[in-house]
């Protein structure tokens, strides 16, 4: 997990700043995420492994999972999120609004609001993913339940990890509108989408491996 994490757009992007914010901790991305797991989520983990056989056990009804439906779904949260993200945030005729009047606030406003639709849906949509899964076989089944406890387990260190990338961009703002007066808006406003896009890559991983996952099953075993 630590390599994905590392290699992700998000931490290249963010790592990329010359100038980090200074109540951000100076300490790698990737290194604070290989911190997560500790003695609990360790029992949870072998409480898990003990139990995938059971699982995998299970029976299941005769569903033919549809893997086009499952990666049409993905697709339609991925557009939705993304044109979110980019929709222009102010409304025609304000082009000239001076964001220098009101500072970051609105920035760090429309930050916060897109990680909560970014939560809200990917959350909704994994877990449509994990029943999908655990109807298909016994593999998949046992895919999904890891996923089912690594979500929780993971989830609340993940938000508080991700709550940092509004920090950086207020350095970003800053930085850009000294260094680049008169012309600081349009390569902010580009920055701080290509930040949250690939925020919005970094959220779906695990969708998209149980995705891959789930296509890869139906293409051996049709």
């Amino acid at each position: 997990m630590r390599s994905n994490f590392n290699r992700s757009a998000l931490v290249r992007q963010l790592a990329g700043w010359q100038a980090a914010p200074a109540d951000v901790p100076r300490q790698d991305l990737a290194e604070r995420l290989g911190q997560w797991f500790n003695v609990a989520d360790a029992i949870a983990l072998s409480s898990l492994h003990q139990a995938l056989p059971a699982v995998a056990r299970a029976r299941r009804p005769a569903v033919q999972a549809s893997a086009r439906g499952v990666q049409a779904e993905l697709q339609r949260v991925r557009a939705t999120l993304s044109q979110a993200i980019t929709s222009p945030p102010l409304a025609p005729g304000d082009e000239g609004t001076d964001d220098s009047d009101a500072g970051f606030a609105p920035h760090h406003q429309r930050c916060q609001e897109q990680q909560r639709r970014m939560d809200m849906s990917i959350e909704a949509l994994r877990g449509h993913v994990r029943k999908t899964l655990s109807l298909t076989s016994a593999r998949l089944a046992q895919l999904a339940a890891l996923d089912a406890v690594l979500e929780p387990m993971l989830g609340g260190r993940e938000q508080r990890l991700l709550a940092t990338a509004p920090s950086f961009l207020k350095a970003r703002f800053a930085h850009l509108r000294q260094s680049h007066p008169g012309g600081w808006q349009p390569l902010f406003e580009h920055e701080l989408q290509q930040t949250l896009l690939a925020e919005l890559d970094l959220r779906l991983q695990p969708v998209v491996g149980m995705v891959e996952a789930l296509s890869q099953e139906v293409t051996q075993h049709p």
